[in-house]
């Protein structure tokens, strides 16, 4: 599971995500608000507060696709950088 960081973070670009709602690994970013100039901004800020770049192969739709994917790859990325 993630930390709280990233579930704070991931929480400020999903407008649609009632702040009492469980995030739940499996839920489709997009049927939560997440467009495409919000994965920008979370693209900007998930690097800023872990210290990573998102290579070109981790810039695929897929990754964005749910909290569980993103996050498997933010650690991926996490162990390779650190």
């Amino acid at each position: 599971m993630w930390d709280n960081r990233f579930e704070e973070i991931l929480r400020l670009h999903l407008p649609f995500l009632p702040a009492d709602e469980k995030l739940q690994e499996d839920i489709r970013l997009t049927d939560f608000g997440l467009d495409s100039l919000g994965i920008v901004q979370l693209l900007g800020a998930l690097e800023d507060a872990y210290g990573v770049r998102f290579l070109d192969d981790a810039l695929t739709p897929e990754t964005f696709q749910t909290p569980a994917v993103l996050w498997k790859t933010l650690d991926r990325i996490s162990e390779t950088a650190g």
